[in-house]
């Protein structure tokens, strides 16, 4: 299977990036963004993930029903 990785809209890098690391301080996780991610747990790191999903469906959501 082909490695498919490219990003969909390359300028949104920055903000999802921000938004990951906001995120992050809200969990507890306040020097996420020079942290070794390795030293972290895998946890850790899917909350933040989780997390990150979860508001980008809910903005979605809300931009779909027009609000």
């Amino acid at each position: 299977m082909a490695n498919n990785n490219t990003k969909v809209v390359p300028e949104a890098k920055a903000a999802l990036n921000q938004m990951k690391y906001e995120i992050a301080n809200e969990l507890g996780l306040s020097n996420y963004q020079t942290a070794d991610k390795g030293n972290l747990t895998a946890r850790q790191n899917g909350y933040v993930g989780g997390y990150m999903t979860k508001k980008l469906v809910e903005m979605a959501e809300q931009q779909m029903s027009g609000k």
